[in-house]
C-alpha cells in the first residue's frame, strides 16, 4: 500500500493509528509527488480495521484533485471579477479630483513670482502626475485583444531574452516546450506583458539566483468556470525559490496586495486581466521549493469567446 503513495508520512501515521486504537478514519490529505504522479494530489481517504484472511485494514482512497482544482478556479474567477470592479471603482474616484487638483496648481503657479514658491506647485504638479499614472495602471490596458496566430514558445523566449538582460547572472532557465503546440489566436503585446509579470514575480523570489523553468503542455477536457474546453495551451512558469506565504495565497490576484516593500501589487492582477480577456485564467501551486504559475488559454478562445 505505502509503495502506491511513495511511502508518504502521513498515509504511514493514519495506518499506523488506525491499526493501533481500531477507529475508523476518514479525511482530506494532500500526498507529495511520486514517480508514478509527478503532481500533487489531493483525496479522500477512508482506512477501517478489518479482519478477512491476514488483511487488517481497509483503505480506500478517491482522488479529488481535479474537483479541489475547479473549486479553486471558481474562487479564482470570482476574486478577478470583485477585484477588476473593486479596483475600477476606486481609480475613478481618485482620478476625479486629480484633474482639479492639478489645474488649482498650475493657477497658483502662474500668481507666483517666487521661484522657491513655484517649486512647491512643482511638486504638487509632478506628484499628480504620477498618481494619474498609477491609477491608469489600476484600471488596466484599455482595449480588446488585438489577436493574431502566435507561438507561444516565441513569446516565452522573447520574455526570457528580457530577463536575461537585466544581468540576472546566476539565474538558471529551463526550458521545457511541447513541440507539438499549434499557433494560438493571442494579443501578443498583452500575453507578453502577462508572462513578464509572472516571471518577474519569479525572479524577484528567487533573488537572481535559482531555477526558473519555463514549461508548455497541451491539455484535453479542461474546464474554465463553467465552459469545458477540448483542448488549452498551459503556460506554466516555474521557480525553486521559498513560495508564496500562506497567509497570501487567497488573495494575491486582490489588487495592491503584496509581500514585498517595495511592490505594487499591480502585477498578478494585471496578468490576470489580460488573460481573461483570452478565455483563459492564471492559477498556482506553491510551497517552499517549488511554485508554479500555470496560465491556461483555450486553444480555440477566438472563437468560443465571441463575446470580448
Amino acid at each position: 500500500m505505502l509503495k502506491l503513495v511513495d511511502d508518504d508520512p502521513e498515509m504511514r501515521d493514519v495506518l499506523s493509528r488506525v491499526s493501533a486504537t481500531g477507529d475508523h478514519y476518514a479525511n482530506e490529505m494532500r500526498l507529495a509527488p511520486t514517480e508514478v504522479h509527478s503532481e500533487e494530489r489531493i483525496v479522500v481517504c477512508h482506512v477501517s480495521p478489518i479482519s478477512i484472511d491476514d488483511a487488517r485494514l481497509l483503505v480506500e482512497i478517491r482522488d479529488v484533485t481535479r474537483r479541489s482544482q475547479i473549486s479553486r478556479e471558481n474562487a479564482l474567477l470570482i476574486q478577478h471579477g470583485a477585484g477588476r470592479q473593486m479596483i475600477r471603482q476606486l481609480a475613478h474616484e481618485i482620478k476625479n479630483p486629480l484633474g482639479g487638483i492639478r489645474g488649482a496648481a498650475q493657477l497658483l503657479e502662474r500668481q507666483l513670482d517666487d521661484p522657491e514658491l513655484r517649486e512647491y506647485t512643482n511638486v504638487v504638479i509632478s506628484e499628480t502626475d504620477r498618481l494619474v499614472g498609477l491609477v491608469d495602471t489600476l484600471l488596466g490596458p484599455g482595449g480588446p485583444p488585438n489577436k493574431r496566430p502566435a507561438n507561444v514558445h516565441e513569446l516565452l523566449e522573447h520574455v526570457a531574452r528580457l530577463i536575461e538582460a537585466e544581468d540576472q547572472r546566476k539565474l538558471i532557465i529551463r526550458r521545457d516546450y511541447d513541440p507539438g503546440l499549434p499557433l494560438i489566436d493571442l494579443d501578443r503585446d498583452q500575453i507578453v506583458q502577462a508572462l513578464l509579470n509572472l516571471v518577474r514575480n519569479a525572479t524577484t523570489a528567487l533573488d537572481g539566483q535559482g531555477v526558473l523553468t519555463l514549461r508548455s503542455r497541451a491539455v484535453t477536457n479542461f474546464t474554465i468556470g463553467n465552459v469545458r474546453h477540448r483542448v488549452i495551451v498551459s503556460i506554466e512558469i516555474e521557480d525553486d525559490g521559498p513560495g508564496i506565504p500562506p497567509d497570501l495565497q487567497d488573495t494575491i490576484f486582490y489588487p495592491l496586495v503584496t509581500g514585498r516593500p517595495e511592490g505594487t501589487g499591480l502585477g498578478l492582477p494585471t496578468a490576470q486581466e489580460l488573460v481573461s480577456r483570452h478565455g483563459g485564467l492564471i492559477e498556482f501551486e506553491s510551497r517552499p521549493g517549488r511554485t508554479v504559475f500555470f496560465v491556461r488559454i483555450p486553444l480555440q478562445q477566438a472563437t468560443e469567446n465571441k463575446g470580448e
